[in-house]
């Protein structure tokens, strides 16, 4: 096995982490990427290695609610509406699984990716520069009160069925805990035993930059097909040339669906359009990360500052930003976090991979030597070493002691 060439398309978390366990493994590796290490969603997100973020956005009673979300300004949802008919194919599979039987389904198969992570980073990070970007921490869900707490009991049975029990803080203790709170938010469930990663763009960085060490091969281009030869893979064509493999990782996120469609692979994919603001010099830090269940959306501590990460956007590949998603993550930041200053914000936008059943694609195509790692959704940063782990054994022919079949990308297959 160890004579295997893959190539690895997509340098965020999941491709630095299958390029670190394919060595580890004794094949050679190639990791190609249009863009530097760390861009894009690895980039951008939460910071936040949430091992209790198993539950999918489509719980039950979504499909009654959603319009009225849609159109609530206090709602982190929005949609560009001239996107509108193009995405409804996308969204009636989607709402489908708002159900309790598809929600718990769900919910099981992404405990298996996200409910280690913490360790799944250390174990890929031990004896590495890396691992001084890995924290351990707490992770908190504010409510305004016991009723907006108790509103959330279907998800937070989900979680407990899981093995996540909160400690409930009320009261002042909130701001014994959590001094940056405005004093409206009177409850926290603050689940033990997650972590964080203090800058995600130079983990991931260092991520690549240990691949490389380790033998690895890095290559900024941009793949523009798959070579495909009696019905497997044979190279990698990009802009810079011909890289000749008998393994492809296919870790680029959105990017990725369309690389595969001439495999008779129609992912039903969409990008969702996440948002952050990075607080730079604030006066105040939470000790923390926390989710602000008003918005929907979480606040980290960084070397950079306070980033605040979350809210969904549905209208497509543009790189425009809107201003309703920004001007909702400003307002609830400072109704949280009344006394906040800082010396300026910085906006962002990237896109998050989410296939209509929530569920990421990790496995072999039709037995083509291309494994799909990708579709993560909210939960990339989380979940990329354990994705990239589980790539790696399947092709260096040991197959990972874990049940992948939820994630098998031919339940998409023509």
């Amino acid at each position: 096995m160890s004579s295997q060439n893959v190539v690895v398309i997509g340098a965020g978390i999941v491709g630095a982490a299958s390029a670190i366990w394919l060595r580890r493994a004794g094949l050679e590796v190639t990791l190609v990427d249009r863009a530097a290490p760390g861009s894009g969603a690895s980039y951008g997100n939460a910071c936040l290695l949430a091992r209790c973020a198993m539950v999918p956005v489509t719980v039950p009673g979504l499909l009654a609610k959603g319009p009225r979300y849609l159109l609530d300004p206090e709602f982190p949802l929005f949609l560009r509406w001239p996107y509108l008919p193009r995405l409804l194919p996308w969204l009636a599979r989607y709402l489908g699984h708002a159900n309790d039987r598809d929600t718990r389904r769900i919910a099981t198969a992404l405990l298996s990716i996200t409910g280690d992570s913490v360790d799944q980073h250390k174990a890929l990070t031990d004896g590495t520069p890396a691992a001084k970007w890995v924290r351990d921490c707490d992770y908190s869900f504010v409510y305004r009160d016991r009723a907006a707490f108790e509103a959330d009991s279907y998800a937070w049975s989900l979680r407990r069925e899981a093995g996540f029990l909160p400690e409930i803080v009320e009261g002042g203790a909130v701001r014994e805990m959590e001094p940056i709170l405005s004093d409206e938010m009177q409850l926290l469930a603050v689940n033990k035993d997650h972590g964080f990663i203090l800058n995600p763009e130079h983990y991931v960085q260092d991520l690549v930059a240990q691949a490389e060490a380790m033998g690895a091969k890095y290559l900024q281009a941009e793949v523009k097909a798959l070579d495909m030869a009696g019905g497997r893979v044979s190279a990698v064509d990009t802009d810079l040339g011909r890289l000749p493999c008998d393994r492809v990782v296919l870790s680029a996120g959105v990017w990725s669906a369309e690389l595969i469609r001439n495999l008779g692979l129609r992912v039903p994919l969409e990008a969702e359009r996440g948002y952050h603001l990075l607080f730079r010099e604030p006066s105040q830090l939470p000790n923390n990360p926390m989710m602000l269940t008003e918005g929907k959306f979480v606040a980290t501590p960084m070397d950079q500052g306070l980033r605040c990460a979350g809210v969904v956007e549905f209208g497509g590949l543009s790189p425009v930003k809107s201003q309703k998603p920004l001007s909702f993550l400003r307002r609830t930041t400072r109704r949280s976090f009344p006394a906040l200053r800082y010396s300026h914000e910085e906006e962002w936008l990237g896109f998050r991979p989410s296939p209509s059943d929530s569920l990421p694609l990790i496995g072999e195509v039709r037995g083509s030597g291309v494994y799909t790692a990708f579709g993560h959704q909210h939960i990339g940063l989380t979940g990329g070493p354990k994705t990239g782990r589980l790539v790696a054994d399947m092709i260096a022919g040991n197959w990972p002691n874990a049940d992948v079949g939820p994630f098998d990308p031919m339940r998409f297959a023509d």
